[in-house]
């Protein structure tokens, strides 16, 4: 029987592999997004958006799925109204959480789905926790067929691991050096995207899924400083790293110091058993030194693409001194 699965979102750094690789597997797939990229070939499109619970009610009418996976979820708002909506025409919905919401700091590594969920530092993972808190008691009071996924820092080709984007690869290769936070040895874990939807698409559709908590990560564990470096090398260059504390970056950058001190300045490697056992056969294949070529020659592809924002340059010049 072809399962037939809405998927919230559809087009973005993780959901846009997942969807590839559903196509592939011939699941009737239908996405609900604002119709601003590329639609993925293979599938049903509905008109809607994401942030506007009214929006998608409309978008959904009288439908029914055997799974509904809402990737752009981010409040506990949003969720109830999910809950609402699909309370007895979804055979499992799937909420996309984030590994940033265990606790922070780590007590102990590894972290498994049992690990605490806390983290004071970022109000985007706090609001991930308040929405996985309305699913489980929705799950415990009326049985609403709920699984919840916590990926970590998923990437994709176009897609570069550090905050400012390719301002930062840019700089590599002008030789300007570029931030790193604390010593640059906290130890951290980058899953491409294609890994992640192959194990990813063994909790659609499973009844052992149902009611239950998954992260999906590689098991490749590198410092940043290694992350900077085999994306520099990829490149073409050599990092230049200046080490700066995340609390010093954050003052200069705002927007970048929750993520860091709530999340990337803290030592991760995550016990991937619970998803292995239940994706019998499936690991991360793709270690990160490759996964940073194609990230390089994605942006070399196209000049557009390698946008450089002035601003941010020169702020990480008075980070670095130079």
């Amino acid at each position: 029987m072809t399962l037939q699965m809405l998927f919230i979102g559809g087009n973005g750094t993780i959901s846009s592999a997942v969807s590839r690789l559903a196509v592939e597997r011939g699941i009737d797939l239908t996405l609900l997004n604002r119709g601003s990229s590329a639609p993925v070939a293979g599938t049903t499109h509905l008109t809607g958006d994401a942030d506007d619970p009214s929006s998608i009610r409309s978008a959904v009418g009288d439908r029914e799925f055997d799974v509904v996976v809402n990737f752009r979820s981010f409040l506990p708002a949003q969720v109830e109204a999910d809950v609402e909506l699909f309370a007895g025409r979804a055979g499992q919905y799937v909420y996309i959480s984030s590994a940033s919401a265990y606790q922070k700091p780590v007590a102990r590594l590894p972290i498994t789905e049992s690990t605490p969920l806390r983290n004071p530092y970022w109000e985007y993972s706090r609001n991930k926790i308040a929405s996985e808190d309305v699913l489980v008691a929705a799950y415990r009071s009326g049985g609403f067929p709920m699984t919840i996924v916590r990926p970590s820092h998923t990437y994709a080709p176009n897609s570069i691991p550090f905050d400012g984007g390719w301002t930062i690869v840019d700089r590599m290769r002008r030789g300007k050096p570029i931030v790193v936070p604390g010593d640059g040895t906290s130890l951290w874990v980058l899953t491409h995207h294609d890994d992640f939807a192959r194990a990813f698409l063994e909790l659609l559709g499973n009844p052992q899924a149902v009611g239950d908590s998954f992260h999906i990560t590689s098991d490749e564990v590198l410092t940043w400083n290694d992350i900077a470096r085999t994306l520099a090398h990829a490149a073409g260059v050599e990092a230049d790293i200046v080490h700066v504390a995340s609390e010093t970056i954050g003052a200069a950058l705002p927007n970048w110091g929750p993520g860091l001190v709530g999340d990337k300045s803290n030592s991760v490697i995550f016990d991937n058993s619970k998803i292995k056992a239940i994706a019998p056969g499936w690991r991360a294949t793709i270690p990160f030194w490759r996964g940073a070529r194609q990230i390089i020659d994605w942006y070399d592809a196209d000049d557009s693409r390698r946008t450089v924002n002035a601003e941010l340059d020169a702020t990480l010049d008075g980070l670095t001194g130079r």
